[in-house]
Order: structure tokens, then sequence, then C-alpha cells
């Protein structure tokens, strides 16, 4: 396994998990670019939303409410966050395995980073 992802998921490399059930995962990013940035991830690999088909909709509907969930919990929901995927090299995404990021605890910027 060489998807990083998978490999947390698989409990081979640690995360600072803050949710998981049987489908999702949610865990702090190593390289936060706020004070409040989880990545909630499926546990299936499923490598960017391009790979997405219909079978897949109730998943990333459950991806986004957990997100909604998680940004409660960490005191962000009131003051605003930002829910941000990326798709493929140009659309910058680096791991190659679909993820949210959740990020808050600031005011952000126009632009992600």
């Amino acid at each position: 396994m060489e998807c990083i992802f998978c490999r947390i998921v698989a409990g081979e490399v640690p995360g600072d998990i803050v949710y998981q059930d049987e489908e999702l995962i949610a865990f702090r990013d190593i390289h936060p670019q706020a004070p409040t940035h989880i990545l909630i991830i499926p546990k299936s690999h499923i490598a960017s939303m391009t790979d997405l088909t219909e079978e897949h909709q109730a998943l990333v509907g459950r991806l986004i409410l957990l997100a909604k969930e998680l940004a409660e919990k960490e005191g962000i929901s009131a003051s605003g966050y930002r829910l941000s995927v990326s798709t493929g090299a140009d659309g910058g995404q680096l791991v190659p395995h679909v993820h949210f990021h959740l990020l808050g605890g600031r005011k952000l910027d126009d632009q992600l980073g």
C-alpha cells in the first residue's frame, strides 16, 4: 500500500484521529493551514473526485455532513469555516485519495494556504 491515507486507515501510520466509523475517518492535517485543519476521507480508496460514481452519492453526502458535525465540535461552526476538495495535479491534489479539508479557527482569505 503506497497511499498514505490508506496506511493511516490500516493503522500502519499514526494519525491524530478525531472521528472514525465503518466508512469514514477524520484526522488532523500534519501541516495545518489554519488553527483547525482536519482531513475527512472515505476509508475505501477512491483516487479522486473524477473516480466517483452514482453509487458514491450517499458516501459523499456523509463526508459533507461529517464536516458540519466536526465544525460544530471544534467550535468553528458559528464563526465560519471552509470545506475544500482538490482534484488532480492541476487542482492541487497532493494525495491520490479523495479527501475534504475542513479549515477554520481564523479568518480565511480568498486563497487556500
